[in-house]
């Protein structure tokens, strides 16, 4: 398929694309988020996950504060070109909430189960 091109990567009117990470090992899906072309630059470059934040219109370099780094084990492209999967060794909790991954509440014959307890 030859030489990766950026600009082959459909980001939609704001300039970003979706991003799920996923636990390369377990293959868990982690979190959601959302890069922008210089936050996936920097990602492919580095190999540290780098996210745009919508709500803080900055970038978000995972693990920054809480050390909770995730490591680009491998990137990959939907057909679409307009998400991407990004395969992770997670250093501690993924969510925000401190539990592994962010979907740990479940909808279950109409009731929510919540799934994890946060890490101690």
């Amino acid at each position: 398929m030859g030489k990766f091109d950026i600009t082959s990567v459909r980001f939609n009117d704001q300039g970003l694309i979706s991003v799920i990470a996923q636990d390369a090992e377990t293959l868990e899906v982690l979190m959601l988020a959302w890069m922008n072309a210089e936050s996936l630059s920097e990602t492919l470059e580095t190999g540290r996950m780098t996210y745009w934040s919508r709500s803080r219109q900055t970038f978000w370099r995972k693990g920054e504060s809480s050390g909770h780094v995730q490591t680009l084990l491998d990137m990959r492209l939907d057909c679409d070109r307009d998400c991407l999967l990004a395969l992770v060794k997670q250093v501690g909790p993924a969510c925000h909430t401190n539990r592994r991954s962010c979907f740990y509440t479940a909808v279950r014959d109409g009731e929510e189960i919540e799934l994890s307890q946060p890490e101690a």
